[in-house]
């Protein structure tokens, strides 16, 4: 938790310290850097199967205990506490991990896991992040809701499924850099005319904007990159392979990852679902190809921060 203590000491000697801080604003930082913590650490080599090992088979819910309570410390810092937020809490944190176990016995790839996943994507695309995260102002409700799944889904499907070849760490392998940049730049090759043609995206370079490229690259890579490669490929193709077969599962979580974003800008947004279809397409090769969520989260943000900095969406 290196990361929560470095940024809670950060604002509580800030200004006139600790005592003059806001107890709002420290409770949020202190809980966004354990969610944050808590997803990093686990992308550490290892740390998935000797977590369990030390805190025995209830690894899972000790991990989901941790998670509510990192929320009730938000709730009653920010002052947002209320009795339904905290029923929203335990449905959120608890309800996944009580269907995961109803299969514990099951093979990966059981529809307990597809349903799982797809109620974890729903409920970050579409359940009331900034009713449940309303401080401050409901800006970093997104980013809660989706950090907070993120480590549901690690104690979901790391800890309590124990799925294989899911690909959560952060490393570097032989041949990475080729697949990353090769797979970079093919997709460019095929989006950038293609999303012109079909008058999607526009070319209109930000360059005054380019002082912020290094923190917004970090922030898309952890967390948009990083979540979406973790759902849609780490879970959602490695599950269906198990049934299906590579190829298929290469292209159906292609499909659904396109499909996912039929609501992005407005409904039903056909141009964005065909260039996420393909994108997911390029994503899903690069983890097939590195075995890795981290390697596909690079060339996700690669694309997503080439589109923020050199067009506009039309």
């Amino acid at each position: 938790m290196l990361l929560t203590v470095i940024l809670a000491s950060f604002a509580s000697t800030s200004g006139h310290g600790y005592w003059y801080a806001e107890r709002s604003f420290l409770a949020t930082l202190v809980v966004f850097a354990g969610f944050v913590s808590i997803m990093l650490l686990f992308a550490a080599r290892g740390i998935a199967h000797r977590f369990p090992a030390v805190a025995g088979p209830g690894a899972p819910w000790l991990l989901g205990l941790l998670l509510f309570f990192f929320f009730l410390v938000y709730a009653l810092g920010t002052g947002t506490v209320s009795l339904l937020r905290i029923a929203a809490a335990v449905a959120f944190f608890f309800a996944p991990l009580l269907l995961l176990s109803w299969a514990r016995g099951a093979a990966p790839g059981c529809w307990q896991d597809f349903v799982t996943i797809g109620g974890i994507w729903t409920a970050v695309k579409f359940g009331p992040s900034h009713w449940l995260w309303p401080y401050p102002g409901g800006r970093l409700a997104y980013i809660l809701t989706v950090v907070a799944a993120v480590n549901l889904a690690i104690a979901g499907f790391l800890l309590l499924r124990r799925v294989k070849n899911v690909g959560y760490d952060i490393g570097w392998g032989g041949g990475w850099t080729l697949y990353i940049l090769g797979s970079l730049t093919l997709f460019a090759c095929v989006a950038i005319p293609l999303g012109l043609q079909i008058h999607f995206i526009a070319w209109a370079p930000r360059f005054s904007e380019w002082k912020s490229f290094l923190p917004l690259s970090i922030g898309i890579l952890f967390f948009t990159a990083w979540p979406e490669e973790f759902l849609f490929r780490g879970l959602l193709q490695n599950l269906l392979s198990r049934a299906n077969g590579e190829t298929s599962a290469w292209f159906a979580a292609s499909i659904v990852f396109g499909f996912s974003h039929i609501t992005n800008l407005h409904f039903p947004n056909w141009r964005y679902v065909l260039l996420a279809s393909i994108a997911g397409l390029f994503y899903g090769w690069t983890w097939r190809k590195t075995g890795s969520i981290f390697a596909s989260a690079l060339v996700h943000a690669g694309v997503d921060i080439l589109w923020h900095f050199l067009f506009r969406t039309v």
